[in-house]
């Protein structure tokens, strides 16, 4: 049995993958050799190139890529512990980003429960359970699409999860994953419920966008039948509300890119 994913990460994709094929996407998810049986041709959730980098190959017209964002303008935080009502009024929708459809998670949004064989990684397995540690009050998910994109099998899908924190909690949440990033550079397993295993190989800090009070981006490389499939993360706090960006690459081993755009709007919109 190759390596898998980890149970809500999988969980992730595969709603991404769900979404792309309702917007006219032809290809397939590639799930656990355990729980999904004969692997599928892999879907990857965001493009690993901007298109208008990306080689002529790939389907991508030039006119998609998105013009330059110049920086978001931002209020000060309330600093305000969000209810799930007021995280639903915060959140992305669709128009908010121009060429980008905002939607539900398709699937429910039970976090996963993996575990990491380090104590000073679990914080990297908990936001790839969905659910960054300290708990949340309150949890929201949606995935996002590139409209621009559909029908090619590169089309960005990116999940956005937000989590109302009590006081002190959101900015611990920055601060253990910042830790775990350093500490975790070499990898680590995780453990679910089901027995199985989920090997990450590598984590590595990115460049991060200056945005709410408080920000990092990270890659985390896992396994898929043997090929690297990396996983983007970009974490933002502001005031008491931590805003989640997930992506993931399944086509080659190239670093995908979450859209600045999206990252800034969703922070200037948290109160």
């Amino acid at each position: 049995m190759g390596t898998r994913i980890a149970g809500t990460a999988r969980r992730i994709v595969m709603t991404a993958a769900a979404a792309a094929l309702t917007a006219g996407l032809a290809t397939g998810c590639e799930g656990d050799d355990k729980a999904e049986g004969d692997a599928k041709k892999p879907v990857k959730e965001s493009a690993s190139v901007t298109p208008s980098e990306a080689p002529p190959s790939n389907g991508v017209p030039p006119e998609a890529s998105d013009a330059p964002v110049p920086p978001a303008s931002e209020q000060p935080s309330t600093g305000k512990t969000l209810t799930k009502a007021e995280l639903t009024q915060a959140a992305l929708v669709t128009g908010d980003v121009p060429n980008y459809v905002v939607t539900p998670m398709q699937g429910g949004e039970e976090p996963g429960t993996e575990k990491a064989d380090k104590p000073d990684c679990q914080p990297l397995a908990a936001v790839i359970n969905g659910a960054p540690e300290p708990a949340a009050s309150a949890t929201l998910y949606r995935t996002v699409v590139d409209k621009r994109e559909e029908g090619n099998e590169r089309q960005t899908v990116v999940t956005v999860i937000l989590t109302s924190h009590t006081a002190g909690s959101a900015d611990a949440v920055l601060k253990s994953v910042g830790t775990a990033v350093e500490a975790c550079a070499e990898g680590f397993t995780t453990h679910g419920g089901d027995g199985g295993a989920s090997t990450y190989s590598e984590v590595k800090k990115l460049p991060t966008q200056k945005v709410g009070d408080d920000a990092i981006a990270y890659q985390v490389t896992g396994a898929m039948d043997g090929s690297k499939m990396p996983l983007v993360f970009h974490v933002v706090r502001r005031g008491a509300t931590v805003a989640t960006f997930y992506t993931a690459n399944f086509i080659d081993a190239q670093t995908p890119e979450i859209p600045v755009a999206l990252v800034q709007k969703q922070s200037a919109k948290l109160p």
